[in-house]
């Protein structure tokens, strides 16, 4: 994929204020600290397009990045650490809920997991939830790079297994600190763009 323009344009908390000229869209979801910043700014050869925070759960918004003039990546409020209010992670969640059920654009739902930890409970709900709904989605393993070679089929195969996905279904392992799996990532997610 070239990237020819990213650009962020957006961040909504209701369907009615997301962008209305029904480009296709792929949102990434995950743990506060799972690394969707870096990874989107990986993707997009961009240092600092999305920011990347040292205090987990800043991302409190649907946030909206125009690629190339012709899809949307949607970054969605992290899980797991953020410290807010119960009512307020409430309210994440609803809004969460009605994009990923709703949103008629939504073409691929990304969830993260850091490769070096069994997925969390709320890990595994997401997963079941995203299978549930009948949206497609795809697991992307974070920080390959932290981890080593001899553990790196251990922990993919942890991870597929906690989340009981089949032999089917899509595990991404990426590094946004070195590049590796990106190339592949990308391959797959050009068919959902329709710009293979």
């Amino acid at each position: 994929m070239i990237i020819r323009d990213a650009q962020f344009v957006i961040s909504a908390v209701t369907l009615a204020q997301c962008p209305a000229d029904g480009q296709p869209e792929i949102t990434l979801s995950g743990r506060s600290n799972v690394g969707k910043s870096s990874l989107l700014n990986k993707l997009l050869q961009r240092r600092n397009l999305a920011h990347v925070s040292s205090n987990p759960g800043k991302t409190q918004t649907l946030n909206f990045y125009h690629i190339n003039q012709s899809f949307y990546f949607v970054d969605l409020p992290g899980y797991g650490y953020a410290k807010v209010a119960k009512s307020v992670s409430q309210q994440w969640g609803a809004m969460i809920e009605n994009y990923l059920e709703n949103r008629q654009n939504l073409r691929l739902a990304l969830q993260l997991i850091d490769i070096r930890h069994e997925p969390s409970q709320q890990d595994q709900i997401m997963a079941q939830y995203l299978r549930g709904i009948g949206k497609p989605f795809a697991v992307v393993m974070t920080k390959a790079d932290k981890i080593s070679k001899n553990a790196f089929a251990k922990q993919r195969s942890m991870i597929a297994k906690t989340l009981q996905l089949s032999e089917s279904d899509p595990l991404f392992s990426t590094s946004s600190e070195t590049g590796f799996g990106i190339e592949a990532l990308w391959e797959y997610l050009e068919s959902f763009v329709n710009l293979s």
